[in-house]
């Protein structure tokens, strides 16, 4: 069986351990009848409802056990497919008497520095709660021993536990958002670094903001289900629940708050790395930019040699073929008129090159 603990309290206190599910309701009768007689024998009448109740905790249960409970404590066929199916939004539902609520808990796991999302369902009667849940953590134990050590607490019945698992949950996202302004403090030095396989890890980041943004943002409306639950008819026991998941409340708000200030700071990041890349890409084409007029120059400045170097070259390969027929051979005149027509050539493209800048 996936039940983890299985309690009747009475007044605040833990009377019965019942071995199973079809006990776990003897026993909680048994304990109203024994209530009741109690009240009659002092003429106490008018004692508050609700302080007798079972609290029975499962994790991982099979639809087959989850049918089971449903069927010994009535449960809504709808509610028992939302929890057989999991992967539900956070929420707070009512069917008859029995409130159905979803509650999303994280934790941030640094070695690999991601967001896992759990999932708790509570159901709760005027006489009973069922907590299920989807995976290791939270850990509902420990909720279960502070309430146990708590009676005056756990006296107001089913909606002390629900206002504690609350408590719970939400005091679980502070360690959340530490991970997360950490991740963002490093990821705001990878992007002024020039990292560049930080535009892949704002994504994944924003995804999971995102994802526990979805897991936060609809406290607010089982809060806003809860206020009216509690606090009507001035009734004392309600105020105080009321007051205790006043302070629940502030926490969420402030993790909400915070939450989508760092989803719009990492799209700030996001525009700021974009912009930022946009800038190393411009100086690097206005480097290669630069380079190249830079070579070209080179290019004009060695053509401009070759050329005035290829004039003289032309001319005395010419008068070099000593061909009979090439009448300045034998002209007295022909070896300055060669050296004069090859210096002339240098000349005039040397100042030819030069007033095109090329020289």
């Amino acid at each position: 069986m996936s039940v983890i603990d299985n309690a009747v309290y009475t007044d605040g206190h833990r009377q019965a351990d019942p071995p199973s599910l079809d006990h776990a309701r003897d026993a909680l009768r048994e304990c109203q009848r024994d209530r009741a007689q109690r009240a009659d024998q002092t003429a106490a009448s008018d004692a508050p409802a609700g302080q007798c109740f079972c609290w029975i905790g499962m994790l991982r249960p099979s639809e087959q056990e989850l049918h089971a409970v449903a069927a010994e404590f009535g449960l809504h066929a709808l509610s028992v497919e939302d929890t057989v199916n999991a992967h539900q939004r956070p929420k707070m539902e009512r069917y008859g008497d029995t409130e159905f609520v979803v509650l999303r808990p994280a934790r941030y796991v640094d070695p690999v520095e991601v967001i896992e999302l759990g999932e708790v369902h509570l159901f709760l009667g005027p006489d009973f709660v069922i907590t299920v849940r989807h995976a290791e953590e939270p850990d509902l134990g420990k909720v279960r021993q502070r309430l146990e050590n708590d009676p005056d607490l756990l006296a107001h019945g089913p909606y002390a536990v629900i206002y504690a698992v609350l408590d719970k949950v939400v005091d679980d996202y502070a360690p959340v958002l530490d991970g997360l302004q950490n991740d963002i403090d490093e990821i705001e030095v990878q992007v002024f670094d020039g990292d560049p396989g930080v535009s892949r890890r704002i994504y994944q980041l924003t995804r999971e903001v995102i994802e526990f943004q979805r897991a936060v943002e609809p406290l607010q409306e089982i809060f806003g289900e809860l206020r009216n639950r509690f606090g009507k008819g001035g009734d004392a026991t309600d105020l105080e629940l009321r007051r205790l998941m006043r302070d629940v409340i502030d926490h969420a708000t402030r993790v909400l708050e915070r939450t989508d200030g760092f989803r719009q700071l990492l799209t700030n990041i996001l525009t700021v790395n974009s912009t930022l890349v946009a800038q190393r890409q411009n100086q690097e084409m206005t480097r290669l930019t630069e380079a190249g007029y830079e070579q070209n120059e080179q290019i004009k400045r060695i053509s401009s040699w070759a050329a005035i170097l290829f004039a003289p070259t032309l001319i005395a390969g010419i008068y070099g073929m000593n061909f009979d027929l090439i009448p300045e051979l034998g002209w007295a005149l022909g070896y300055p008129f060669a050296l004069g027509l090859m210096l002339l050539a240098v000349i005039t493209l040397y100042v030819t090159f030069t007033r095109r800048g090329w020289l």
